[in-house]
């Protein structure tokens, strides 16, 4: 649709008449100035940003009791029904048809409803729900903190277990660990905020420990994966036999001098900025991860609490030993993986 506005002389005058150069410099003058103060502004800005550690242990906005956090992840699990939650309603209906259509992902053919087996009691000052399948952990629920809003919307593994690490099975979000990385930092400079041991490649694989949008240093360190035992899981790509320490901290610090050099004469790239603060990082963490790998100083009583003196928890219980080790030197977010195929969670049969 066209619109007729009507122009005056003055402002045909106005729009036809050329500028010449030296007056359109006056006219424009603050303009330029203000684009120029504002490029400086950002460049101290990035600056100031390129400086800063972006692990640095940073305070949160409300002052926690918690520091650090071990998240023990056993793909599956056993159902809510018999362990922590019971649930009146379904012992009432033992027996009854669903009163609701079949999900789209089932592994069986029953179609009625099933109480637990097992008998609830309420424990400790808090009045907890535990199932007699937890006599040791219904002694210490005064010490846990239940949460039983928690619910899925999907029943695969892969699925779930992005929803569980991400929020989202569909799109691909930061893990919680890679948060936690990015608003706390780390407590010891020679360490990542997040470890994850040994995890596995599949539902999801490294989407659960991906820091995805967030600055590549929020990405879990994984030490080892499910394919070795957790004896023998170390943090690739951090060690060099054929350099000596002395000569890999030259070539480090040469190669740090040049990227700075070019920093200086360019717009600040965060991309180059992660890679040197991932050069320096995977230099220290040489000396420090093997101190916290090494369980030879862990007493006898120490390993048998961890389960390590029987064969079928002695490699989980390892991985439970390592996760403390690395929040006792100061990381903030460690993911535990249970991958022993010998045990599995899930209740589908066997029951």
């Amino acid at each position: 649709m066209n619109t007729h506005f009507p122009i005056s002389n003055r402002t045909r005058a106005t729009i036809s008449a050329p500028v010449a150069r030296r007056t359109l410099l006056k006219r424009t003058a603050v303009g330029f100035g203000s684009l120029a103060l504002s490029s400086m502004l950002a460049h101290e800005s990035n600056a100031q940003a390129s400086i800063d550690n972006p692990l640095a242990p940073r305070p949160p906005h409300i002052l926690p009791r918690a520091k650090r956090i071990i998240f023990l992840l056993m793909s599956g699990g056993p159902s809510q029904v018999d362990t922590f939650d019971p649930k009146p309603l379904l012992t009432r209906d033992d027996g009854k048809p669903l009163p609701f259509a079949k999900p789209r992902v089932q592994f069986n053919t029953t179609s009625n409803l099933l109480k637990s087996p097992w008998k609830f009691r309420q424990y400790g000052q808090s009045g907890l729900w535990v199932s007699q399948l937890f006599p040791r952990i219904a002694e210490r629920v005064d010490d846990l903190c239940m949460l039983h809003s928690v619910y899925g919307t999907n029943p695969a593994h892969g699925g779930a277990m992005m929803k569980l690490h991400t929020g989202s099975d569909n799109f691909i979000r930061p893990s919680i660990g890679s948060w936690v990385s990015y608003g706390l930092g780390t407590e010891n400079a020679n360490l990542p905020a997040f470890v994850t041991i040994c995890p596995t490649l599949a539902f999801g694989g490294i989407n659960n420990w991906s820091s995805s949008f967030l600055p590549a240093v929020h990405n879990g360190t994984a030490l080892g994966d499910a394919s070795v035992p957790s004896e023998r899981a170390r943090v690739k790509f951090i060690q060099n036999a054929k350099l000596p320490i002395a000569v890999q901290r030259l070539l480090l610090d040469r190669l740090n001098a040049m990227n700075r050099q070019h920093l200086a004469r360019t717009p600040f790239d965060a991309s180059l900025e992660a890679r040197i603060n991932s050069f320096e990082l995977a230099f220290r963490m040489q000396s420090e991860i093997p101190k916290i790998e090494d369980i030879s100083g862990e007493s006898a009583t120490t390993r048998k609490l961890y389960g390590m003196d029987e064969a079928v928890t002695a490699n989980f219980g390892r991985m439970c030993l390592l996760a403390r080790r690395f929040a006792e030197a100061g990381v903030r977010f460690i993911q535990v993986t249970h991958n022993d195929d010998k045990v599995q969670w899930d209740q589908h049969s066997n029951l």
